[in-house]
């Protein structure tokens, strides 16, 4: 039990009155015993400090830097566009001719189907080198595994380098791409991303622009669709005409709505 501070303070009067009836042998053991008493009451008061020193915890927090999912280092894409006879017939031989596309600098990257007519595809592919891709999509070796695999038509093959990308998750997976000729691009691309939140608004998200490596004049836009009703709605409008217009852009727009099927 532990020892008060007044009782500790009053053990000397203690004592004083006995020094006259003990002798030296009892005063001395009382006195070793008040040591004692001392000893303990002052470890009993170090431990209470100490607890009441150490109860108290620091608590730190941190907060997570936020994720840039914009990529702006321009990237070459080419694309082709073309209907086929059997989709997973001709799956199956195009991942079959990878080592080919390889070799070739390509690599593959989104295949979509048309959400008007699922035989009609685009496929996207990675390009290291543009000239490279371009020899081998026009090669004769090329357009007869195509024939050969069912592809029905002559295929549209066109490229693009990207100067934006947006790499974060959205929860759809449709998407439409627009194709457009501008009088300047950079006078386009200034006009495009104030009007932003005008296709955010209308279920437009952007994910990818950019232009023709040869002819920046020639430019590509890729969205994300969240609302489909809005998204056509806004294409039709005469705001939409009237901003293009603004921003330099020569003829009707060439737009393909896609449903992403494959991502590699």
């Amino acid at each position: 039990m532990p020892v008060s501070l007044q009782t500790v303070l009053f053990l000397p009067f203690i004592f004083y009155s006995k020094i006259k009836t003990m002798n030296k042998q009892k005063f001395y053991g009382s006195l070793l015993y008040a040591a004692s008493i001392v000893f303990l009451f002052s470890c009993n008061n170090a431990d209470n400090t100490t607890s009441e020193t150490t109860s108290t915890d620091t608590v730190v927090t941190t907060t997570d830097a936020p994720v840039n999912t914009i990529v702006t280092t321009p990237e070459n894409i080419m694309t082709v566009r073309h209907k086929v006879a059997d989709y997973n017939k001709w799956l199956a031989n195009f991942e079959s001719a990878d080592s080919m596309k390889a070799a070739n600098g390509l690599h593959n990257y989104v295949i979509g189907r048309s959400v008007d007519d699922t035989s009609m595809l685009l496929v996207a592919v990675k390009a290291d080198d543009v000239a490279k891709a371009k020899a081998f999509g026009n090669s004769p070796e090329l357009k007869a595994r195509m024939k050969a695999h069912g592809v029905m038509g002559k295929p549209n093959m066109d490229f693009v380098t990207t100067v934006y990308q947006d790499t974060a998750q959205v929860n759809t997976d449709l998407r439409a791409r627009t194709m457009v000729t501008v009088k300047d691009w950079d006078a386009w691309k200034t006009s495009f991303e104030s009007r932003r939140q005008d296709r955010i608004n209308a279920g437009i998200i952007d994910r990818m622009y950019g232009h023709h490596p040869d002819d920046n004049k020639k430019v590509t836009i890729v969205v994300a669709i969240t609302d489909t009703a809005k998204a056509n709605a806004f294409w039709n409008s005469d705001k939409l005409k009237q901003d293009m217009a603004e921003g330099g852009v020569v003829g009707k727009p060439e737009r393909f709505v896609f449903r992403i099927t494959k991502r590699y």
